[in-house]
């Protein structure tokens, strides 16, 4: 089984991946035991965490911090604050966390806390908790973490919660108190206030004692299915138990996360990906979205087939597409995503969030710091992946994520993609940066080093940084290492500015039998130009003008069309002038990349048409 083989990838893959900051890459780890007991009528539980953490840093550690994000879901939190003073917050949230009662708030709670068996000291400050270690963590050390704690599950607001407005009991996603990481920038303990995640790899073995009426689905792999009658819905009333409740044993081998949901109505069908995962969904028993949940089915499969075919192969044995939340959110080996929509949605919001099992899930970049390359890398590859399930055969997918990154180029209020998920001061900012801005990154990549060598790029920075966590310099290196182009000028313009592309035709002349054209640079933001000539009778021709910081040329994308490489162009220089050997009479237009694969901001100066 693939799951059997994940423990020895994680390590022995550890030290294996190209360097991020000049010295030997490596990841903590961490093997979480936990047992949980849920209280369906008070919407509370008892837990109990044994922790194993293995210090794989050259550095001593004197402290640990953990996540406790249902600590966000009270009034005046940091979450509460925020959506009550940014200028447009997001409609899910709003004032609504300031309103919950007592009965309705979210708490994780810490007992008690020890480290190899000694009292370690604690402080809390809203959804982060810091420990002083008795006990200082050497490189190369495992130490055990025992803590007791109870919960509280939140209304659901915002991922996690209770009592969605669909109907489901519990999304429970970010639901115990989880290490926090620490890589070779230092630790990661940002508080929980709209954002995403950041995880340390390990290993989850979770046991969740329940209502025997509830049906449950999530990350890793059932071990007691018989037990419990999972999956057997016309044989569950044949259970014999003595008492109201039953214990549901999972085991997820090698992620960063553990996710559940539950509910009593569940409908739980399965399908198998042909050489992949089975495939599970879990849905409400309503009649309403009974029939887009079977249709959804099959094409899941071929989404599945189609990710796994142009990234990398799905290393799991399963994957778990569950009705909960709100809207959609990836999770290890599973999504919670609302069910109560159209065929199309279901299919547009499901392909997103199993395209995150790769961009995220298993390559898993900090969202905090680098949103841009799950949201993004997610947008691009899901949307060319619905384009082709559902043959909607459109000429450029890709178009709506360049409008709207273009609209956020021109609105005045964007900032860097650098920017932490947190800080950006509009939600619209952040959304149109994280996920249209991040899907062009990725989409003009391979109008600047070729498609191929993008195609490639993708699956060889699968390859490396599989279960572990690559930072945008990692992709740059492995896209440099493909298209054998220096790329730091544009991971450094599209990412940590807001350098802007414009390009324009300022000037066509005849002189001579020959025609010269004047390009001219306006954007901040330098690219190499494809520039196609249509002549009178019909025939093309094509310029390339290499950019120098570049060090090389791409090749022809299209072969079928005679192309002309020029000299480079230095970006310092506001104009380059070329010729054409041929008459103007003779030249019909003149275009700068007719395909729009460039994110030209204006495009109304891109061509000369007689």
């Amino acid at each position: 089984m693939k799951h059997q083989l994940l423990f020895a990838t994680l390590l022995f893959g550890i030290t294996i991946a190209t360097a991020q900051n000049n010295t030997k890459y490596w990841q903590q780890h961490v093997d979480y035991t936990m047992n949980i007991d849920m209280d369906v009528e008070k919407f509370q539980y008892q837990g109990t965490q044994e922790l194993v953490y293995t210090n794989n840093s050259p550095d001593t550690l004197h402290r640990v911090f953990y996540h406790l994000y249902f600590n966000a879901f009270q009034p005046g939190s940091e979450m509460d604050v925020r959506s009550r003073t940014i200028a447009d917050p997001d409609p899910r949230v709003l004032d609504k966390i300031h309103k919950l009662s007592p009965e309705q708030i979210g708490y994780i709670q810490v007992a008690s806390l020890t480290q190899n068996g000694t009292k370690v000291p604690f402080e809390i400050a809203g959804t982060v908790l810091e420990a002083t270690l008795p006990t200082p963590i050497l490189p190369g050390e495992k130490v055990t973490f025992l803590m007791d704690f109870k919960a509280q599950v939140p209304e659901q607001i915002r991922r996690s919660g209770r009592n969605s407005k669909e109907g489901v009991a519990l999304s429970m996603t970010q639901w115990y108190p989880k290490m926090a990481e620490y890589d070779f920038e230092g630790w990661h303990a940002d508080p929980y206030i709209a954002r995403e995640f950041h995880g340390v790899w390990g290993n989850f073995d979770v046991t969740i004692t329940i209502d025997k009426k509830y049906i449950l689905g999530g990350s890793g792999y059932l071990q007691n299915p018989q037990e419990i009658g999972y999956g057997y819905q016309k044989k569950r009333g044949k259970v014999k138990q003595k008492d109201k409740k039953l214990s549901w044993h999972f085991i997820a081998p090698n992620v960063h996360d553990f996710t559940w949901a539950a509910d009593p109505e569940y409908i739980h069908d399965t399908i198998q990906v042909p050489d992949g995962p089975l495939l599970h969904f879990l849905y409400k028993d309503n009649e309403q979205i009974k029939e887009n949940w079977k249709k959804l089915q099959p094409v899941s499969v071929a989404l599945m087939e189609y990710l796994s075919q142009h990234i990398g192969t799905y290393p799991y044995d399963q994957y778990s597409i569950i009705q909960g939340g709100d809207g959609g959110m990836e999770y290890a080996m599973c999504t919670l995503i609302t069910g109560e929509r159209s065929f199309g949605s279901l299919v547009g919001v499901t392909a997103h969030e199993m395209a995150h099992a790769w961009f995220q899930h298993i390559l898993a970049t900090n969202e905090a710091k680098h949103e841009w390359m799950d949201e993004g890398f997610t947008t691009y590859i899901s949307t060319l992946a619905t384009d082709l399930v559902l043959k909607q055969q459109k000429t450029n997918p890709l178009a709506p994520a360049y409008a709207g990154y273009i609209q956020l180029a021109k609105s005045g209020i964007e900032q860097p993609q650098s920017t932490h998920a947190d800080r950006f001061t509009h939600n619209f900012a952040y959304g149109n940066s994280a996920y249209n801005k991040g899907a062009v990154f990725l989409a003009q990549l391979a109008y600047v080093i070729g498609r191929e060598k993008q195609a490639q790029t993708i699956k060889k920075y699968f390859d490396n940084w599989k279960f572990k966590h690559p930072t945008p310099n990692d992709f740059k290196r492995i896209a440099e290492k493909t298209s054998g182009m220096q790329l730091d000028w544009y991971l450094t313009d599209w990412t940590q500015t807001t350098n802007t592309i414009d390009y324009a035709i300022k000037d066509v002349k005849g002189i001579d039998n020959k025609t010269t054209v004047t390009v001219e640079r306006i954007g901040m933001m330098p690219m190499p130009l494809d520039i196609y000539v249509t002549h009178a009778d019909g025939s093309q021709t094509s310029f390339y003008i290499p950019l120098r910081m570049m060090r090389a040329i791409k090749e022809n994308p299209t072969p079928s069309i005679k192309r002309t490489v020029l000299s480079d162009w230095v970006w310092t220089n506001p104009s380059y002038t070329f010729e054409i050997p041929n008459d103007l009479s003779n030249i019909k237009s003149i275009v700068i990349d007719p395909n729009h694969t460039m994110a030209d901001i204006d495009k109304s100066n891109n061509e000369y048409d007689k």
